[in-house]
């Protein structure tokens, strides 16, 4: 697609993401967020002050889109020109499920609501508790 052939209201149609996203094809190069903003506002014909009010939503509209992809210098350009290095940790590769203790992993979810230390201090919080019916209630309220 080439937007030097698209007349305004074809422009004027596109969202600011495929607007952008075809900027970066024809400039073959990365480019500062306020900078593509501009190009944008220019094929649609936005004033300045448009394209100040809306450069925080382009920002997070580019955010958003998964074709962009910001840079280290925070320039903006397409995902698909930079290699991304995924680092595989070879210590999780080898993590087995079935080696984890099942004896152990129920042990630990049944005293997850004991407090193993203070079993002694439990009983001593309770030595002056007084359990009442309602009858008793009852006559205590006169």
């Amino acid at each position: 697609m080439n937007l030097k052939k698209m007349n305004k209201e074809e422009l004027e149609n596109m969202s600011y993401d495929d607007l952008a996203y075809e900027l970066l094809l024809d400039k073959k190069k990365p480019m500062k967020i306020i900078d593509l903003f501009k190009e944008v506002g220019k094929l649609i014909h936005l004033s300045t002050s448009e394209i100040e009010e809306k450069v925080v939503d382009f920002f997070e509209i580019l955010t958003l889109d998964k074709r962009f992809i910001m840079l280290e210098d925070g320039s903006w350009d397409l995902k698909d020109r930079h290699i991304q290095n995924v680092i595989i940790d070879e210590e999780d590769e080898d993590l087995n499920i079935e080696d984890i203790d099942e004896t152990e992993e129920k042990e630990d979810e049944e005293n997850i609501f004991y407090d193993e230390d203070n079993d002694d201090d439990s009983e001593d919080d309770l030595k002056d508790l007084v359990v009442i019916d309602e009858k008793e209630e009852e006559e205590s309220s006169f």
